[in-house]
C-alpha cells in the first residue's frame, strides 16, 4: 500500500475466513490459474478503421469481462491518489454523519444525491436483503472483526466527479473512452460513477449478484442490454481483494443465485474467476454478468475508480432508476444532460495534458465549444448524479 493512502487507512491485525480458510486459499488459487487463463487480456488494440480490434470485442462478448493492461499512466495515478486520499480524509465519519474525523463538514455533506456508503468491517450489508431490488440474494461468509477495528469504513463514494478534479480527467481519458466506443457504439451513454475502497483487512464483500432489473423480460434483450462498468484499478487486484465474475454468465439471462448456491452449501461458486489487474489496467465487466467480491482479509487494499456506460438504444425513452437515481424519463434531453459530464471531463483534460490527442464524443461534438471546464461547470455539476441513468 502507498504511504499516501495509508495515512488515512486504519490499521488492525490480519484475520481470516477461520475454518473456511484452508478452502478459500485452495479456491483463490485454482480460480486465479483459470482467470489467467482465459483469452481476455492485452492493450488497447485498434483495427485499420480506428476502432476497437474485432478480436477483443468478441473476447468480451464471450466472457463478459476484458482485462485492457497499461492503460492509465503512473503520473496519472499518482494524482488519482492523491484525492482518493483527500476524499477519505474528509469522509464522515458514520453513515448519517455530516462531519469528517477532523470535525470538519464532510464531503458531500450538502448533496442532495447519493454519496458515502460506509460498511461494517468485513461485513456484507446487502447480501440477502431487499435493497437494490433485491437483487444480492445470499449473505456472504463474513470473517470476525479483528480487534481495534473502527465501526465503519468507507465501501463507496458515489458521484465523485464533483468532488475530483483527477477523477473528471480520468473520465476524458481517450483510452477509456475509445474502449467504450468501441464496444457500445459511438453513441454510448453514461450510467454511474463509485468510487470503490476495500481496505486492507477491512473491506466489506458485495454478494453476488448481476447489476440490470429493467430489461430482463423485454424480447430484445441481449448480452450487451444492461451495459458494462469499466474499473480502474489504483494499485492493481487479485483473488484476495478483488472482483470476482462468472464468464458467460451475462448471456444466460436472470440467474437464480440463491439456488446455486444452497446447492453447493458455499458461497465460493467453482466457475467464477478473480479479475487480476495491475495498476494502470482498466477492467471492463457485463453488468448482466454474475459477479461479487469476498471480505478483504489480505494486507493490500483495493481502489477501483469506476465509470459505467450504456448502449443508447438500451435507454433512450425508458422509464427507469429508483437505485442509483430517482426514477425518470431518460429521453433525449435528459441524457444530453447527463452526458454532459463526459464533455467537462475532455475538456478538464485537454487543459491539464495540451499534448494529447483528445477525445471527440460525437453526440455533443458540433457543441464542444459550449463545455468549458470552469468555476462555473464545477457549479454546474453539483449533484450531478442525481441524474444518473439506472437501467
Amino acid at each position: 500500500m502507498s504511504a499516501v493512502l495509508d495515512s488515512v487507512t486504519p490499521h488492525v491485525k490480519r484475520t481470516d475466513f477461520g475454518e473456511n480458510e484452508a478452502a478459500m486459499e485452495q479456491y483463490r488459487t485454482e480460480r486465479t490459474k483459470q482467470a489467467l487463463s482465459l483469452p481476455n487480456r492485452g492493450p488497447i488494440e485498434l483495427g485499420s478503421d480506428g476502432k476497437l480490434a474485432k478480436h477483443i470485442v468478441e473476447a468480451f462478448r464471450e466472457y463478459g469481462f476484458y482485462i485492457f493492461k497499461g492503460v492509465v499512466s503512473a503520473d496519472e495515478l499518482d494524482d488519482l491518489e492523491r484525492d482518493v486520499t483527500d476524499i477519505l480524509d474528509r469522509a464522515p465519519i458514520a453513515p448519517d454523519a455530516k462531519v469528517d474525523r477532523h470535525g470538519n463538514p464532510a464531503i458531500a455533506h450538502d448533496c442532495e444525491g447519493r454519496s458515502f456508503r460506509l460498511v461494517k468491517p468485513l461485513s456484507d450489508p446487502l447480501g440477502g436483503s431487499k435493497a437494490n431490488f433485491g437483487r444480492h440474494q445470499i449473505k456472504m461468509d463474513e470473517p470476525e472483526i479483528p480487534e481495534g477495528a473502527p465501526d465503519w469504513v468507507v465501501q463507496v463514494l458515489l458521484g465523485p466527479l464533483q468532488h475530483s478534479d483527477a477523477h473528471l480527467r480520468y473520465y476524458g481519458h481517450p483510452g477509456l473512452l475509445t474502449i467504450v466506443a468501441g464496444l457500445n457504439g459511438d453513441d454510448f451513454t453514461p450510467f454511474n460513477e463509485t468510487l470503490w475502497i476495500k481496505h486492507a483487512r477491512l473491506g466489506g464483500s458485495v454478494s453476488w449478484h448481476q447489476d440490470g432489473w429493467t430489461h430482463w423480460d423485454s424480447p430484445e434483450l441481449d448480452e450487451g442490454t444492461h451495459g458494462f462498468n469499466t474499473m480502474l484499478q489504483l494499485y492493481g487486484c487479485d483473488a484476495k481483494n478483488g472482483l470476482w465474475v462468472v464468464p458467460g454468465s451475462h448471456r444466460n439471462g436472470k440467474l437464480d443465485i440463491r439456488t446455486m448456491t444452497d446447492e453447493l452449501g458455499s458461497d465460493r461458486l467453482p466457475d467464477a474467476v478473480p479479475l487480476i489487474c495491475d495498476p494502470g489496467d482498466i477492467a471492463v465487466t457485463n453488468r448482466q454478468a454474475v459477479h461479487g467480491s469476498f471480505a478483504n482479509t489480505s494486507d493490500r487494499p483495493r481502489v477501483s475508480i469506476t465509470m459505467g456506460f450504456h448502449r443508447r438504444r438500451s435507454v433512450l425513452n425508458v422509464r427507469s432508476g429508483g437505485v442509483h437515481n430517482p426514477v425518470s424519463l431518460y429521453d433525449d434531453a435528459y441524457i444530453r444532460h447527463r452526458s454532459r459530464l463526459i464533455m467537462y471531463g475532455i475538456d478538464a483534460r485537454r487543459q491539464k495534458y495540451p499534448d494529447e490527442q483528445s477525445y471527440c464524443y460525437q453526440p455533443l461534438a458540433h457543441e464542444a465549444d459550449s463545455y468549458t471546464w470552469n468555476e462555473d461547470a464545477r457549479k454546474d455539476i453539483h449533484d450531478y448524479n442525481l441524474n444518473d441513468i439506472g437501467i
